[in-house]
């Protein structure tokens, strides 16, 4: 077959897939031209189509979805996945009569894997928290060994639990801190740090093998495979990077080097924090990826209206600020683990002074002392990082900050009321309730000399308020291509089934 008839033929079958009857192209027209929004149908169709493969692959959908038919028309999830798998079967038949490879992806992903990334996360924020408590508990150097497989398996005997005692008393932090603990009280901290590592490993199997399976079965969509893969890779980056930082508290060289007694690296800390954050945040995402194309095949109609408001321009300037708030939150959890490894909570316990002022000294806030080069030219960034009093400090400023900003958007957001999903204004207004708990847990855990049970719970806190954001960031989102054409699809249908009810 010759190129140009390829062309010819697919070009044919873009038309004939994705062009709707004329007479309910016009109905179209008059009803967006006449929409509460006051956008024409050639600006809000360009709005759907905002990236440039997802234009070039639909150029001949550029239309948006009637509102005049659908709501007549309610389609079941049942024939809604008929119709795409009749579509797409359409599509490799021709694709395939004109000599071009078949697409092996389908265009939506299994239901159930959104479901395990949402479950998924729920796990990754119990280890989260798990976490916290072991490292509160100061249980987090027990386990002085890392065996990524057969350390599942803890001690079963009397003799097997000695040898791991021994193992324990020749690290720094017995020999420093802990000469007078007895094996019961070991027993304890090596169950915490053990917990913590099941936990880990249990969510990896329970993510990684079905997702893998999932993906060598071609029941996912092409974007959400990649996202699955990247989850694995972080999740195997994350134990590397959890013993990396156990390790840097067990060496007696690093140790040394910081001048530092047995606890592990405050960078280090945060970036094992900074992974788990990520993992859990992604998992999220592709998750509500999943379960919205699903949302759009039990009510069409409903999403149709709401991709118009998030399509419209009024609504960019929200979007953009919370992202913007999303990214506060995260780097205000992320100052708030260099406070935890380097215990910055045990100092200037009073609110909202620190001492006499509202801020320390400035000898204080950049001591000379933890500069390490002759010239002084690391004293700024040493200090903001490894000094606890500019630490602290610093804490308490982004959370200022934050709580401010999340306040300012959540007023913002009832001016624009309107034109918000209601998805979204809902989990902004608990944010904005989540943002205030927070603040209060802060308060308290620092005024209570960090109790282990408030340290726990300001940490799951943190991340109760980035899952606020990430859920009004994510239901704000544009529609993806999978959106587009199961709408699409349900058009046809409905268009289709009208023409019927007009020759009867």
């Amino acid at each position: 077959m010759t190129g140009s008839s390829r062309s010819v033929t697919i070009s044919h079958y873009m038309k004939r897939l994705f062009t709707s009857n004329a007479k309910v192209d016009q109905s179209m027209h008059k009803v967006l031209n006449g929409g509460s929004l006051g956008q024409p149908s050639g600006s809000l169709g360009r709005s759907f189509f905002t990236s440039k493969t997802v234009s070039n692959a639909f150029s001949g959908a550029k239309r948006t979805f009637s509102t005049s038919v659908a709501p007549r028309f309610r389609m079941s999830t049942f024939l809604l996945n008929e119709a795409v798998s009749s579509a797409a079967t359409s599509a490799a038949k021709s694709a395939s009569k004109a000599g071009k490879r078949v697409n092996p992806w389908p265009i939506n992903t299994a239901k159930p894997l959104g479901y395990l990334c949402i479950g998924c996360s729920i796990l990754v924020f119990a280890i989260v928290v798990l976490g916290g408590l072991t490292r509160l508990t100061e249980s987090g150097l027990s386990i002085t060994e890392w065996k990524p497989i057969t350390g599942a398996i803890p001690p079963l005997n009397e003799q097997q639990w000695q040898e791991e005692f021994e193992k324990y008393q020749q690290s720094p932090e017995f020999k420093e801190l802990n000469t007078q603990m007895t094996l019961k009280e070991y027993k304890f901290i090596y169950g915490m740090e053990w917990s913590h590592r099941l936990l880990g490993r249990i969510i990896g199997v329970l993510f990684v093998v079905p997702s893998l399976y999932y993906i060598a079965r071609r029941r996912v969509s092409a974007p959400t495979a990649w996202n699955l893969l990247g989850i694995c890779g972080l999740m195997g980056l994350q134990g590397f990077v959890g013993w990396w930082m156990v390790y840097s508290g067990i060496d007696k060289k690093q140790l040394e080097e910081r001048h530092s007694k047995p606890t592990v690296s405050q960078y280090r800390l945060a970036t094992h924090l900074a992974v788990a954050f990520t993992v859990y945040c992604c998992m999220i995402s592709t998750g509500f990826s999943i379960l919205r194309d699903y949302k759009i095949m039990a009510n069409p109609q409903k999403y149709e209206k709401v991709f118009r408001l998030i399509n419209s321009s009024a609504l960019k300037p929200f979007r953009r600020m919370t992202k913007g708030v999303f990214g506060m939150v995260f780097i205000t959890a992320m100052t708030g683990a260099l406070v935890a490894g380097l215990d910055a909570g045990m100092i200037y316990n009073t609110f909202p002074k620190m001492g006499d002022g509202y801020m320390p000294p400035k000898d204080e806030l950049m001591d000379p002392m933890f500069a390490r080069k002759s010239d002084k030219s690391d004293l700024w960034w040493r200090n903001i990082l490894e000094n606890p009093t500019t630490v602290q400090f610093d804490h308490r400023v982004f959370a200022i900050a934050t709580f401010c900003a999340v306040f300012g958007v959540h007023m913002y957001s009832h001016r624009i009321r309107p034109i918000i999903p209601k998805a979204a204004y809902r989990w902004m207004n608990i944010s904005v309730g989540l943002a205030t708990l927070q603040v209060a847990l802060g308060i308290c855990t620092l005024l209570w000399i960090v109790p282990t049970d408030l340290g726990a719970a300001h940490q799951a806190g943190a991340l109760a308020l980035l899952t606020g954001m990430l859920m009004t960031v994510n239901n704000l989102k544009k529609p993806s291509v999978s959106n587009v054409v199961i709408l699409r699809r349900y058009l046809e249908k409905a268009s289709k089934l009208a023409e019927k009810k007009k020759l009867k």
